[in-house]
């Protein structure tokens, strides 16, 4: 009963601030304490009272879903979901995923310990690339994978998600964690279609995400990866070849914020066939398959609360994870 209190309560908050994007919004302070206890939240906006017109959607309010079948009309800059796609966070940071043909992963950047996903995007469609109370979003994915999201790599470079039948989200909250789960019906690259399931899992008080995929098809290429910003890259492999990381860290934030951002992936060794770049990421490829994969992807920016500031820091953070998961195999 406790964990449908506390999503109501957050629910009430979006569809409040939907209803007052140019006033001021008060809410009451029970409900405010209700979204505070909460250390890990997920959730999917969309507009509704609206219409399409080709690629955009007009007018409307925006409303917190628990799943969404993506109209064939969306797109990149299309204003129908609230910061693009589903979001999902704990009380160190954020991250939102590319509900389109982009499909990567984006890092907010917390200067809060609270749960601030409900407020981000109501007073001006992309507020957030502005430093805010909360934080703001930090990453730059451009052509690139963002953080830990999904590709192929074939003939040189990673494919997105241009051609797709249909594609499902939804998203489910409980005390323990909170999850984004996407389905992708039909999804097209080269001469090969396959249907893709993921899942995104956020633990309270965590940096890190879980990724879990299961591919219906076995291809070459499906891949992960942590797009180039020109920072110092790592690679750490396992004396017992279970578990290694890829990271970066450096001043690769957006130019706004020039400060120190370390990003990284932890992946099963017996799962990835080889891990390689091109222009716009650093890549693994996983061998192929129609089982499950899951892997680690986590940002670490420095003006978070009782934050990582030096690579020092964090490079020391990141090998305690791996010890943790050769050790347990999951974190």
């Amino acid at each position: 009963m406790k964990t449908i209190k506390i999503i109501s309560a957050l629910l009430l908050i979006s569809v409040v601030a939907c209803k007052n994007q140019d006033k001021k919004t008060t809410v009451e302070p029970e409900v405010v304490k209700e979204q505070e206890a909460l250390k890990a939240y997920a959730e999917i906006s969309i507009k509704e009272g609206g219409k399409w017109e080709g690629r955009e959607y007009i007018g409307g309010t925006f409303k917190n879903v628990t799943e969404v079948k993506v109209p064939a009309e969306h797109t990149d800059h299309s204003w129908f979901i609230r910061y693009e796609g589903p979001g999902w966070e704990s009380s160190k940071v954020g991250y939102r995923m590319y509900l389109d043909w982009r499909n990567a992963i984006d890092i907010f950047g917390k200067v809060t310990d609270t749960m601030v996903l409900s407020k981000i995007g109501l007073d001006g469609f992309d507020s957030y690339h502005e430093k805010s109370d909360w934080g703001m979003d930090i990453l730059k994915a451009g052509k690139g994978l963002g953080i830990g999201s999904i590709g192929r790599f074939y003939n040189g470079e990673v494919l997105h998600f241009k051609k797709v039948d249909s594609t499902f989200a939804k998203v489910e909250n409980s005390l323990e964690n909170s999850i984004v789960i996407t389905d992708y019906y039909g999804w097209s690259t080269a001469n090969d279609v396959i249907d893709l399931h993921q899942e995104l899992s956020i633990k309270p008080d965590k940096r890190y995400t879980k990724h879990t995929i299961t591919p219906s098809k076995e291809i070459e290429g499906i891949c992960t990866g942590i797009v180039k910003h020109g920072v110092n890259y790592f690679a750490k492999e396992s004396e017992n070849k279970k578990w290694e990381y890829i990271a970066t860290y450096g001043k690769q934030t957006l130019a706004e914020v020039p400060d120190n951002l370390g990003m990284a992936i932890f992946y099963e060794v017996e799962t990835v066939k080889e891990v390689t770049e091109w222009e716009h990421d650093h890549l693994l490829l996983f061998k192929p398959t129609t089982s499950e994969i899951s892997f680690y992807f986590l940002g670490a920016w420095e003006q978070e609360k009782d934050g990582i500031k030096t690579e020092a820091e964090f490079l020391s953070y990141l090998d305690e994870k791996l010890d943790e998961l050769n050790k347990n195999n999951s974190l």
